[in-house]
């Protein structure tokens, strides 16, 4: 519970041409954090190969898949889009390149194109039968062959349409010898056929124009009259609409099967760049690759069989525990409870702790919810948080919700102790309905035992902390750390005795003691902190030397002689200016180290002002209500006051709930986690590919 899950590093040695089929094999088990490894003397000698290309047509596919759904997205808008729910249910076709990514992308590419070209001409054959009848209708009532309008050699027409006020002034000035025909309004206009003889078509024409007649062109059909054309139109127009809506349903149809299609394909693909990247990260020989990385030694098992099974036993696999490992390298995978789950969200927030350190979930889980119910204390609002943290945990859609229904949960039942401790039900106090009984925050005799209790519940955490952070080190090996650190022994020892002489000063004044103690729970610490860094730099000076000295070849020549002693003494020189800076340094630390401990502690206040506050703020309401009320008056007064409340205690829960969250967060991060957690730890992120795709088993160039 206190650790992160047991880590091993893998080192399995395949011939290259199983190596993809291993890698597979690997991301569907979906337990191996594969590790980057560099060519050497202890890996291999050749170095990764170079997946760049492949990477880049990887690339390439899936934009032009994202572009081809949008495109299906065109063909039918009731088809999905592709890639978005997913991959279909079955498995696309076995052994897809990308090559064959490309073939088939292709294939979609045409076949899209021909829809789309199709449907375009429809379209276009539908508005063009549509303007024709738009624009023969007006004259349904000439029954005279269109085609025949302005044949005649002796006659001149005009058809089109005018303003229907100014056709009776168009009428009176016509001459004898002017026809006028005019049709049915339509569209707020007049339809007109105008006929006279040849001689007088620029008289008629100059007294159309004054009456802002619009010609119209009309298509003409040999012996077809304006109502038989328009019904043809008609007809056309029908047949037309008849095979574009048979065009849309097979484009639904195509847009379907090709969606599905699409999604496997971007599997597909999104497999294959995942195994190019993969490859980039192994060293090889010849014939062979060095495939590295770390898995849960529970998993180990498991990745052995896999790999026996897919090479046939034509592997070598190593499995070696982290001890010589540096901390930092081993990835951290954190497992929690259910009821734990939501705090681990805390604490990744911050930093994963390294491998080789504690994991703290737990004391973050216990003293997040006793310091948020601290300042949140009300037993009516506590009781609604824990209500709907129950209905999102029981019916969130997503793990994140059902995660923070549990926190939601447990700080409402943390908030509903504190406000049956403190007799506060929505506000209502003991003050405001007298079968409550309780400790109202707000009550002189409470406010400094309140207070006393946050600072000594900041106390515990803060020496939680520091012995956290002594295990730490001590595990880590750095004992240095661990007694002489602020937060290593020293520092607790400073930190517990300011406490303890503060708690018994008169006592210890009254037997003499005072200065002694102080020296013995002070000075010495402080002390110590101070030695901490000259210490360090000493030892570090001298393993560099060490090991200088092993790698050196003593020179024969006096010339040699007298260089090496002229650097050695520059190096005492150096190292001198050097430890004093060490020294000057912890010598400043110490006196960061004071003031943080007293403002850490101090800090904690803020458990009782916010419970305060949260006492005084609901105090407010009830107080608004009441004027609110007496200010209506009658039944209205009251409604007007269950209105107030009920409105104040909303906001308390929303606003100021939300407040303590990220102070109770706060002290979290900056009093407890600064103490002893680094936040550098890597996350386990395992190889992982979709066990339905399918990767080419031929390296992609």
């Amino acid at each position: 519970m206190f650790k992160p899950v047991a880590m091993q590093r893998l080192s399995a040695v395949v011939l290259e041409r199983d190596s993809r089929a291993v890698l597979r094999a690997l991301g569907r088990l979906g337990v191996v954090h594969l590790e980057r490894v560099q060519a050497g003397p202890d890996t291999a000698p050749l170095p990764p190969v170079d997946r760049a290309a492949g990477l880049a047509r990887a690339d390439a596919e899936l934009a032009r898949i994202d572009a081809l759904a949008l495109r299906l997205a065109g063909l039918a808008r009731q088809a999905p889009m592709a890639g978005a729910g997913g991959a279909s249910a079955q498995a696309p076709a076995a052994d897809v390149s990308l090559a064959g990514a490309e073939a088939a992308l292709r294939a979609l590419e045409e076949k899209i194109g021909e829809f789309l070209a199709r449907r375009q001409d429809f379209e276009r054959r539908l508005a063009q039968a549509t303007a024709m009848v738009k624009q023969v209708q007006p004259f349904q009532g000439l029954d005279v062959p269109l085609d025949e309008l302005g044949a005649s050699a002796f006659f001149h027409f005009a058809v089109g349409t005018l303003p229907p006020e100014n056709f009776e002034a168009l009428r009176r000035g016509a001459d004898r010898l002017t026809v006028l025909v005019p049709l049915a309004e339509c569209d707020g206009r007049l339809p007109l056929v105008a006929a006279t003889t040849q001689a007088l078509k620029d008289q008629l024409e100059s007294r159309l124009r004054e009456a802002r007649f619009e010609h119209a062109a009309l298509y003409a059909v040999q012996g077809a009259t304006a109502a038989s054309f328009t019904q043809e139109c008609r007809e056309e127009q029908g047949i037309i609409a008849k095979d574009l809506a048979e065009l849309e349903l097979a484009m639904a149809d195509f847009a379907a099967q090709a969606g599905v299609r699409l999604a496997d394909l971007r599997q597909a693909v999104s497999t294959e760049r995942k195994i190019l990247e993969a490859e980039e990260m192994f060293p090889r020989t010849e014939q062979a690759v060095l495939v590295t990385g770390w898995s849960p030694a529970e998993s180990v098992l498991a990745v052995r069989q896999a790999l026996q099974d897919v090479t046939r036993g034509r592997c070598v696999l190593r499995v070696r525990d982290p001890s010589g490992t540096g901390q930092e390298d081993v990835p951290v995978q954190l497992a929690h409870p259910w009821i734990l789950r939501p705090f681990g969200m805390i604490l990744t927030g911050y930093g994963l702790p390294t491998y080789g350190e504690l994991e703290p979930t737990l004391f973050v889980a216990i003293s997040y919810v006793v310091m948020f119910g601290m300042m949140f204390g009300d037993g009516g609002q506590g009781a609604v948080l824990a209500l709907g943290g129950l209905a999102a945990a029981l019916a969130g859609k997503s793990a994140k919700v059902r995660d923070f229904g549990v926190l939601l949960v447990l700080l409402g039942l943390s908030s509903t102790a504190f406000g049956v401790y403190e007799g506060s039900y929505f506000g209502i106090t003991k003050d405001a309905a007298g079968q409550f009984l309780g400790h109202d925050p707000l009550s002189p005799e409470m406010a400094l035992p309140l207070m006393a209790a946050g600072i000594g519940v900041g106390i515990g955490i803060i020496s939680l902390g520091l012995t956290l952070n002594m295990i730490n080190k001590f595990r880590q090996g750095d004992l240095v750390g661990g007694l002489l650190g602020r937060f290593g022994a020293a520092g607790a020892v400073l930190y517990w005795g300011v406490l303890a002489v503060a708690a018994s000063y008169a006592a210890l004044s009254e037997r003499g003691l005072l200065g002694p103690v102080l020296a013995l729970v002070v000075v010495l610490p402080l002390a110590a902190i101070i030695l901490k860094e000259p210490l360090q730099y000493v030892r570090g000076r001298r393993r560099a030397a060490a090991a200088q000295d092993g790698g050196a070849m003593l020179s024969p020549s006096c010339e040699s002689t007298v260089v090496g002693c002229g650097a050695h003494a520059f190096a005492s020189e150096s190292m001198a200016s050097s430890l004093a800076a060490a020294l000057l340094g912890s010598i400043v630390e110490v006196f960061e180290t004071v003031i943080m401990y007293f403002a850490n502690t101090v800090s904690f206040v803020r458990l009782a002002a916010y419970a305060m506050s949260h006492a005084a703020i609901l105090m407010a309401t009830f107080v608004i209500a009441a004027e609110a009320g007496r200010a209506v008056g009658g039944a209205g007064g009251a409604v007007v006051r269950i209105a107030v409340i009920a409105g104040g205690n909303a906001m308390a829960l929303v606003l100021e709930g939300t407040v303590v969250l990220v102070q109770a967060l706060r002290l979290e991060y900056y009093e407890f986690f600064s103490k002893f957690l680094s936040g550098s730890g890597r996350a386990f992120e395992p190889f992982r590919i979709s066990g339905g795709g399918q990767v080419s088993t031929v390296p992609q160039q």
